[in-house]
């Protein structure tokens, strides 16, 4: 199990090999999109959240929850601790961000190494079939659609 890392970085022996790194750089490149989606809606919610209480009287009530623990604050204490919260996770989804345009980048310099293509799926492949039959029959000269010349 130590060995674990250094085999990322060799080469891959074969073509499932290959086929297998490529599946796994792909789910990290979705895991990543997942997370950044997903703290994207908690900065939208931080947000709603100190729209709703900015505007109060600062010593009014407020309840926070914490670690699943709800608790009674005020206003004034609660604001600037949303704020800081929602700045943390603006910097790890610039962060993120940072990370996905690296993990594209792998992912394209590995598909350019390797030649991959990504295959479509049967409806398109469908289409793509028909369009490549029409294109080949370009001498070919169809008569009208009505039977009655």
């Amino acid at each position: 199990m130590a060995s674990r890392p250094e085999d990322e970085h060799k080469e891959p022996v074969n073509e499932q090999a290959v086929a297998n790194k490529y599946g796994a750089m792909r789910s990290d490149l979705n895991q990543i999109y997942s997370k950044i989606t997903e703290l994207e809606m908690e900065v939208s919610e931080h947000s709603l959240v100190i729209n709703a209480i900015q505007p109060l009287d600062p010593s009014r009530r407020c309840y926070r929850m914490i670690g699943g623990v709800l608790v009674e604050r005020t206003i004034k204490e609660v604001l600037p601790a949303v704020q800081r919260n929602k700045e943390g996770i603006e910097e790890v989804i610039v962060r993120l961000n940072e990370a996905l345009e690296r993990k594209k980048k792998e992912i394209a310099d590995f598909e350019s190494k390797y030649k991959i293509r990504i295959r479509k799926s049967d409806g398109e492949t469908k289409d793509d079939d028909s369009s490549r039959k029409e294109g080949s029959a370009q001498g070919v000269l169809v008569g009208p659609a009505s039977g009655s010349e």
